[in-house]
C-alpha cells in the first residue's frame, strides 16, 4: 500500500500537486523533480496520495521549514501531503502519516512538524491533525503569499 515514490510517479504526483497549489504551494514538473530527490521521505499510497518530508538538515528553504529548524534540533518537517479527490476517505492519509512516524520512530527523530493555513483556514486539516496529536507551536503571517500559518507539531 505505502511506497516510495519513483520517476514514474512524477506524472500524478505533480498533477496532484497543481490541485491542491492554494494548500500546498505551486511547482514545475522539473522542480517537482528535484524536490523528490532531496526530499528524506517521499511516499505514496496507492497512487493516490503522497506525502514529502525534510529531516533538519535537508537542502530546503522554505520560511516554513526554516522556521522550524530555528526552532528545534532534529525533525521530519511535512512539506507535502495530498489526497486525489478519487482517493479520498480511504485512509490514505492517514496511512502515510502512520508510516511517516513509523519512519520518525525508527530513526530516533523525536518531532514530526508542519503547518496549516489558517487564513484561508483548513478545518479539515485541522481535524486530521489533531487526530494524531499535532500541537500548535507557532504562527506566522506569510507575506507576499496571502496566507497566515499555524506551525504545528508531534512529539514522539
Amino acid at each position: 500500500m505505502i511506497r516510495d515514490i519513483g520517476a514514474e510517479d512524477l506524472p500524478w504526483v505533480h498533477a496532484l500537486n497543481r490541485a491542491h497549489e492554494l494548500e500546498l504551494s505551486p511547482m514545475s514538473e522539473a522542480e517537482m523533480a528535484a524536490h523528490l530527490a532531496r526530499a528524506d521521505y517521499a511516499r505514496a499510497a496507492e497512487g493516490g496520495a503522497f506525502l514529502l518530508a525534510f529531516g533538519e538538515g535537508g537542502d530546503y528553504s522554505s520560511p516554513n521549514f526554516l522556521w522550524h529548524k530555528a526552532r528545534f534540533d532534529r525533525f521530519l518537517y511535512v512539506d507535502r501531503v495530498a489526497t486525489a479527490a478519487t482517493h479520498r476517505r480511504r485512509g490514505l492519509a492517514a496511512a502515510l502519516y502512520r508510516d511517516l512516524i513509523a519512519f520518525a520512530a525508527a530513526r530516533g527523530v523525536p518531532l514530526i512538524a508542519a503547518e496549516i493555513n489558517s487564513d484561508p483556514p483548513n478545518p479539515e486539516s485541522d481535524a486530521f491533525h489533531a487526530r494524531f496529536g499535532f500541537e500548535t507551536v507557532g504562527e506566522a503571517v506569510l507575506e507576499g503569499r496571502g496566507k497566515t500559518v499555524r506551525y504545528i507539531a508531534l512529539r514522539l
